[in-house]
């Protein structure tokens, strides 16, 4: 694909669809949209014979590298936590005081029907299709992690858009040296499900979240 046509997709993807998503009058549920572009994401990687079908999963990287991603993310747990506690006592645990059922299907539900398929479009994705935008391994990183940034503004806070970039960093690190979908997706899975339960969750979630709640409610 000419590198103008791919500069061309990579600014509709995850420039001006986040952007119409944001400024939108109406407000719909932003999982099955990620869902239709994370399966374009999909459908261009299985049709395209460059690309090693085997980082989709690639779960036997994670075993190696579960004492560093635990151990980074037990620093980080704490360092969230004592930042809620301090700064935001009253969103301390909240979900789980409040909506503990709900929590429970949250903690099981996000890193299969949210978490893969951002991981799907902005690790496996991101780093096939657009190697040719850029000049070397540490511009991919930081170039997916803005990108996953970005797209956090649909959720309207500076919270969102700035952790998902630290978050995004460490996730496109780690598969770049994995190569595996599996170890950064449970990567990802551990901190956003701890932002969920530390009581950070209102600031991750859309209409999707809001809607399944209110169906729980009935």
């Amino acid at each position: 694909m000419p590198r103008f046509a791919l500069a061309v997709e990579f600014v509709l993807i995850f420039v001006a669809m986040p952007l119409a998503y944001r400024f939108s009058p109406v407000r719909i549920p932003v999982l099955p949209l990620l869902w239709v572009v994370s399966g374009y994401a999909l459908w261009q990687l299985l049709r395209d014979p460059a690309f090693d079908h085997s980082r989709l999963w690639n779960i036997g990287a994670l075993p190696g590298k579960l004492p560093a991603i635990l151990g980074i993310f037990a620093v980080v747990a704490v360092i969230i936590w004592a930042g809620v506690h301090w700064f935001a006592p009253d969103l301390e645990w909240s979900f789980v005081r409040h909506r503990p059922v709900f929590w429970a299907i949250v903690m099981v539900a996000y890193p299969v029907v949210s978490v893969y398929p951002q991981g799907l479009l902005y690790r496996a994705f991101f780093f096939h299709r657009y190697q040719a935008l850029f000049a070397d391994h540490w511009e991919m990183i930081v170039a997916s992690a803005a990108a996953f940034g970005f797209m956090h503004l649909i959720f309207r806070n500076p919270l969102a858009v700035s952790l998902t970039f630290a978050g995004g960093l460490l996730f496109a690190a780690r598969y770049a040296q994995t190569g595996s979908l599996a170890a950064s997706s449970f990567e990802h899975a551990l901190y956003g499900c701890w932002l969920f339960t530390v009581g950070l969750g209102q600031y991750f979630y859309h209409g999707t979240i809001a809607t399944v709640g209110s169906m729980l409610r009935k």
